[in-house]
């Protein structure tokens, strides 16, 4: 089995997609494994949870907002992410850099 190389599109200085809407599931794959994550299920779960969000509220939430939509505990998302959770969750979902509290 043969793996592709997948093209990331232009990113920011923080990693981000320039423009959201080149954003494809491969894309945000291969932007986490570029920084060395592998992602889980239950991980990719929350990026897309994350995008659903996004396209509902037209907002990236804050982290209180997204654990309570997805109903997880604060222990259960940092766990998960080893860090503050929104930054990777919408880098890798291609959503736009969170602001405030993430």
């Amino acid at each position: 089995m043969t793996t592709e190389t997948v093209e990331i599109p232009e990113r920011d200085g923080g990693g981000y997609l320039k423009d959201y809407t080149t954003w494809t599931p491969e894309i945000g794959r291969a932007m986490a494994r570029e920084d060395g994550i592998e992602l889980t299920d239950e991980m990719w779960d929350q990026i897309l949870k994350a995008r659903e969000y996004y396209s509902e509220y037209n907002v990236v939430p804050p982290v209180r907002k997204f654990m309570k939509y997805i109903g997880v505990s604060k222990k259960e998302i940092f766990g998960l992410w080893n860090q503050g959770p929104m930054k990777p969750i919408t880098k890798y979902g291609g959503l736009p850099k969170p602001t405030g509290c993430v």
